[in-house]
């Protein structure tokens, strides 16, 4: 263990300060490990593996846990212990969800596990599951308001939640294997099982037209059919959202046709495939009770959720996309001084041409400088476009898709100029025109300000703008006079473009 954590303290694409932690998760469906680089506001995967043991199949008429299912999960069990401590995780968390909390060998299977694992196993009761489900919600998401829905294997969990959890989390026998396995594989007799559960649900009929945050593999998977049918451009499902008449009519469709030729399945794994009607039965459901403006797919649930809750109330509160934004500076930037002061220059820039941000702007724009110069080591040529590719696709949460794609373009047009539309990369089509304005904006202050500072910190806070109607001044302390040329120039007649008003060079008198 000792050389491990030499190694670690080593490894330079790393954060110092993170000890590794463990997440067994034993649910109805899968047996997974999750190993996180640490305890943090903005949890990042170091390693996950899972295993489709199908614990909860059969339950609804056994009563008891699959004894295949027993039997590869202990033996995945085994496995993931050796992986936790070999990826130097100080703590393992073990927790297991419905499956093993309901079936009549579920002690004598926790009682082998912890056998196994050295460690306690949590069997979560429903209410915990639902409560762990929605944090996983609050920590993914900057102001979550609506309701959180987990689906698993065995279960679905409902909590209402209001930028926290409120009130106590409802558990149903819902899950996609229950679902199958009562229905005895008819989708059309599940969405009648779960109608009849769902007819008088409190949360969902309180939450009536506020987003539903879905939570789980099947739906996810839902999520992922509908993106491969609208050729969207970006294949991140944190925060992917569809609205209610879109996900109504993708989920009659898994319902009541055959799902396995409708196009875009082949996007999904052939493990998923099966359950999908499933999980569109009970969403279906679940949009006649609660007619929620919108579905919002997460890409956190329990795991993550359990993680928050041991964190200190103080990082808690701290937003997760500004941190994972400078742990990501930390990691590749130049200069992450250099990074926070361009923070602050882009906001005097910004109110100094009286452009007015909302509050996500404002965190978005803080992000995007934070993440300006992560690329400086490709290849010149490329920079732009491996900018596009790590931003918008980086494990980030709290952070909309229009807002990956003013933290990806700004940075795109930083490297590769303020190119016309039609040039622009694919993810522009999700930016709304005031997102894209600000992000060509940000991308030419960016252009401007690396020419001045190289991308070291100490100039920027002693440069200004100053604007008129018709005129903008960029104001430089005499001793930074010698910075003037035929490049800068050109940025700055590019900002100019952008602005639609001049920009002018200035120094300052003595």
């Amino acid at each position: 263990m000792a050389r491990t954590l030499r190694s670690i303290l080593r490894a330079q694409g790393r954060l110092r300060k993170l000890v590794p932690v463990a997440i067994i998760d034993i649910g109805s469906n899968s047996v997974r490990l999750v190993v996180y680089e640490g305890l943090s506001r903005s949890p990042t995967p170091l390693f996950n593996e899972k295993v489709l043991c199908g614990l909860g199949s059969q339950i609804a008429h056994t009563g008891r846990l699959n004894e295949t299912g027993v039997e590869r999960a202990l033996f995945a069990l085994k496995r993931f212990r050796k992986l936790a401590h070999q990826a130097g995780a100080d703590e393992i968390f073990t927790l297991a969800t419905a499956a093993a909390r309901e079936a009549e060998n579920g002690p004598a299977f926790v009682t082998a596990a912890e056998e196994i694992l050295g460690e306690e196993i949590h069997v979560l009761t429903g209410e915990e599951e639902a409560r762990y489900a929605a944090y996983g919600i609050v920590c993914g998401f900057k102001h979550a308001k609506g309701v959180s829905g987990d689906m698993g294997g065995g279960s679905v969990e409902f909590t209402a939640i209001d930028s926290e959890p409120v009130g106590q989390g409802l558990t149903y026998p819902l899950g996609g294997l229950r679902l199958q396995d009562e229905s005895r594989e008819s989708p059309k007799r599940a969405r009648e099982i779960a109608r009849e559960s769902l007819k008088d649900n409190p949360v969902l009929m309180e939450a009536k037209g506020d987003p539903f945050y879905a939570v789980g593999g099947t739906w996810r998977a839902i999520g992922r059919l509908h993106m491969a049918r609208c050729n969207y451009p970006l294949h991140v499902m944190h925060h992917y959202e569809i609205s209610y008449e879109e996900a109504r009519k993708l989920c009659k469709s898994l319902v009541n046709g055959d799902h396995t030729k409708m196009r875009g399945v082949g996007a999904i794994s052939n493990n998923r495939r099966a359950l999908l009607p499933y999980g569109a039965a009970l969403l279906l459901e679940i949009m006649r009770v609660m007619k929620p403006e919108k579905i919002i797919f997460s890409g956190l649930g329990v795991r993550e959720g359990y993680l928050y809750s041991l964190l200190p109330a103080k990082v808690q509160k701290a937003d997760p996309l500004t941190v994972a934004a400078e742990e990501m500076a930390v990691l590749r930037a130049r200069s992450p001084v250099h990074a926070r002061e361009l923070v602050e220059w882009t906001k005097q820039a910004f109110r100094a041409l009286d452009v007015e941000e909302t509050k996500d702007e404002a965190r978005y724009r803080k992000a995007a400088c934070l993440l300006a110069d992560i690329t400086w080591r490709s290849h010149p040529e490329y920079r732009g476009d491996q900018a596009v590719n790590i931003i918008s696709n980086a494990n980030f949460v709290g952070v909309s898709h229009p807002g990956r794609a003013y933290l990806a373009l700004s940075s795109y047009y930083r490297h590769e100029g303020l190119v016309s539309e039609d040039l622009s990369p694919d993810i522009a089509k999700i930016a709304s025109e005031r997102i894209a304005h600000r992000a060509r904006l940000l991308g030419a202050l960016f252009r401007v300000a690396y020419l001045f500072s190289a991308a070291m910190p100490g100039v920027l806070p002693n440069i200004k703008l100053f604007s008129s109607d018709e005129r903008v001044a960029l104001l430089v302390p005499a001793e930074m006079s010698d910075f003037e040329g035929e490049r800068l120039q050109r940025r700055i007649d590019g900002l100019s473009d952008v602005v639609g008003r001049q920009v002018n060079w200035m120094v300052e008198k003595g």
